[in-house]
């Protein structure tokens, strides 16, 4: 193709749309640790003490419920992150998934389960996803 386009070779990709590419011998590893971050500082939880799980055990929520409403802009901005997130970390899917279902009115409850999930990804940061070579 460069005999035909102007081209020039800029190595090894590192970063691309938000996601960490580390290329080594043993496979390829994507990352996005500094978007996970980010995600957690817009939340105000850049210092909060991790969770070994995502999700309480037989976590059940409810669309009604007599618990005060939240801001809807905001739950809807950190599940949107959220759901980005899972392009690396398919760990997480079940749980975002489950809190997406109550964007269209979220309470304290819905909030509080989107906060387990980030104190979670708080002590996961540097998880991702790692693909092998040949096998």
């Amino acid at each position: 193709m460069s005999s035909r386009f102007k081209m020039s070779d800029l190595g090894l990709l590192c970063f691309y749309l938000g996601i960490e590419v580390q290329q080594g011998h043993d496979g390829i590893k994507l990352l996005q640790s500094a978007y996970a971050r980010k995600i957690l500082e817009r939340a105000g939880m850049g210092s909060c003490n991790p969770c070994h799980t995502p999700m309480e055990h037989r976590l059940k929520l409810s669309k009604a419920s007599t618990t005060a409403p939240v801001d809807a802009t905001k739950y809807r901005g950190l599940v949107g992150c959220l759901r980005y997130l899972v392009h690396t970390r398919p760990n997480i899917s079940f749980a975002i998934g489950y809190v997406s279902r109550f964007m269209e009115q979220p309470i304290v409850e819905h909030l509080n389960a989107v906060k387990r999930i980030l104190r979670y990804i708080a002590g996961t940061l540097d998880y991702g996803c790692h693909y092998k070579h040949g096998g």
